[in-house]
């Protein structure tokens, strides 16, 4: 059995500046980050690819009618949630019993972050009636937390809540919440065998048919699917549907690669992050082109609440008479509201400080904090829905290939 791969132990030997690593009784010592760095990233593959956490993966073949069936026997177990087309979008609801996730798009319009981070979510309740006991007292809104399994999420967004958790779930900080939600959830996720044209998941560390994040990988294959079982949380949510297992798992496996690579080579836009990790923080900050860059900008938000990976909220407290609920809504760095102080002062008073921010988050400070790659899975959201045509890939490379003239000249 090949070992199981541990993040957490992996993460305290490599910020000792060393790996040893044994494999039959070879071992090895690897003490640069260059060398630490290409090993992680071949091991956490080769993890992917064979085994989870210790568990083996497989994959059967299910007729479409039979999914259809699984899914309803689900209900019985789970709160399902799905892409639902609305006008002319799809976006992620729950369902209702006897309804389908509708797999016939590219993309929803917003992504599923909403499934365990709600754009408005009541935290507590209150009441100002000093005629009752608990009057000026918060006091907690009991919330569902039993299980959901959110079907026919693209890989993308099932990356983006491992970047979120960085966030969300840390040593110091944890977010009952998002992690009490993110915990029930069961992400079954559908591979893009025809990605949308403004992708780019290939070069910002994700794919199309990526298993990051995901407990079991749907791959449509015109008459049936296969179903690829990736965690025990998986399995678990394949054993309540009811599906029997047929077909041979190594050829399914084996197509599935085939699928996997023609949909890569599809995706023609790229960026490069190479060098971003190297470049100086203020350099990056004071470089020129950020007038140019906001220039169109006006600051409307779309590419916040698109994007996955933004986790930027408010907190506000609302009363209707006596009654009063706290809430936690999604907020944005892209309003002036957003950093303006009390004193009236507001450090970033101009849209270019709000855009430089936005870009500088994903592609530099995130990168420098978390040593996990840019704050960003190439969903090509926010490339489709700004209304003036920023594209964070052109921006992206121009941070990537920045050089700051010396002091001198």
């Amino acid at each position: 059995m090949p070992p199981v791969f541990s993040l957490d132990s992996l993460s305290w030997e490599f910020q000792t500046g060393y790996i040893l690593l044994s494999f039959g009784g070879a071992t090895s010592l690897f003490n640069t980050p260059e060398l630490i760095e290409k090993l992680c990233n071949a091991f956490i593959t080769y993890c992917s690819v064979f085994w989870v956490w210790g568990y083996k993966m497989k994959v059967i073949t299910i007729n479409k009618q039979d999914w259809a069936r699984g899914l309803e026997r689900a209900y019985d177990s789970y709160r399902l949630f799905g892409p639902v087309k609305q006008d002319e979008f799809h976006n992620f609801r729950e369902l209702v019993k006897g309804e389908l996730p509708d797999l016939k798009l590219l993309n929803t319009r917003l992504s599923a972050k909403s499934m365990v981070y709600p754009q408005s979510e009541k935290l507590f309740e209150f009441t100002l009636d000093e005629n009752r006991e608990d009057h000026h007292i918060l006091k907690e809104i009991h919330k569902d937390y039993s299980p959901r399994a959110v079907i026919g999420i693209r890989p993308c967004d099932a990356k983006a809540f491992l970047l979120v958790k960085a966030n969300f779930d840390t040593p110091e900080y944890k977010d009952p919440y998002w992690i009490q939600s993110y915990e029930a959830t069961t992400f079954v996720g559908y591979a893009c065998n025809t990605p949308c044209r403004t992708c780019f998941c290939t070069t910002a560390g994700c794919g199309p048919f990526s298993e990051q994040g995901l407990d079991l990988l749907l791959v449509d294959a015109e008459d049936h699917y296969f179903l690829k079982i990736i965690t025990q949380k998986g399995e678990k949510f394949f054993n309540a549907a009811g599906w029997s297992s047929t077909g041979d798992s190594d050829a399914a496996s084996h197509k599935i690669e085939t699928m996997r690579q023609a949909a890569e080579e599809n995706i023609t836009a790229g960026i490069s992050t190479d060098k971003l990790k190297d470049k100086e923080t203020t350099e990056l900050f004071e470089a020129p082109f950020w007038e140019q860059v906001t220039f169109a900008c006006i600051n409307c938000g779309t590419c916040t609440y698109v994007c996955p990976t933004c986790w930027c909220f408010d907190i506000q407290d609302e009363t209707l008479g006596f009654s009063g609920i706290r809430l936690r809504n999604w907020d944005s760095c892209m309003y002036p509201l957003f950093t303006l102080h009390g004193s009236g002062h507001n450090p970033r008073n101009t849209k270019m400080k709000r855009v430089r921010q936005r870009f500088m988050h994903k592609l530099k400070y995130y990168v420098d904090k978390y040593g996990n790659g840019i704050q960003c899975v190439g969903c090509g959201r926010c490339i489709r829905y700004c209304p003036v045509n920023i594209d964070i890939r052109k921006i992206c490379d121009l941070m990537n290939s920045y050089e700051a003239l010396p002091l001198d000249s």
